[in-house]
């Protein structure tokens, strides 16, 4: 009997800022929204399965770009019940995913607006494909 296997790769076309703040989500957004001009709206959580029967969900807000058409999604690393959406980085609150394409001088206004923050400790680019739990944030 022949076996098959089949490979996947996992597509992570898209910028990924994890930041550090102590502010509940929605408190949070309103702030990115009044520091950077989006307009991010709460959404469905993000669900994600870390074992074939439980289902952890992460509290999600998005913006989508008129113009530009970029993705901007708000995403809670702390689970709405328990857990993590990237265990490895437990020390990081929240995460901003940029999909399609932003400008390099956009992406560094972004990056200085959340800066800004009053209450945001730290808000760093990481590189997706060195994460373990990268499969969680494919959506």
């Amino acid at each position: 009997m022949n076996k098959i296997t089949l490979k996947y790769e996992i597509d992570l076309d898209f910028l990924l800022i994890a930041i550090t703040c102590p502010l509940k989500d929605y408190r949070f957004c309103y702030y990115i929204n009044k520091y950077t001009g989006l307009n991010l709206e709460k959404t469905a959580d993000h669900e994600t399965w870390m074992t074939s029967s439980t289902s952890l969900y992460f509290s999600k807000y998005s913006y989508i770009s008129d113009n530009t058409g970029t993705e901007f999604y708000v995403i809670a690393n702390k689970g709405v019940e328990s857990g993590y959406l990237l265990p490895e980085l437990r020390g990081s609150d929240y995460f901003l995913l940029i999909k399609e394409f932003i400008d390099d001088e956009d992406l560094k206004n972004l990056h200085k607006s959340l800066n800004s923050i009053p209450d945001v400790v730290v808000a760093t680019e990481i590189d997706p494909e060195k994460l373990k739990s990268k499969e969680n944030l494919v959506f």
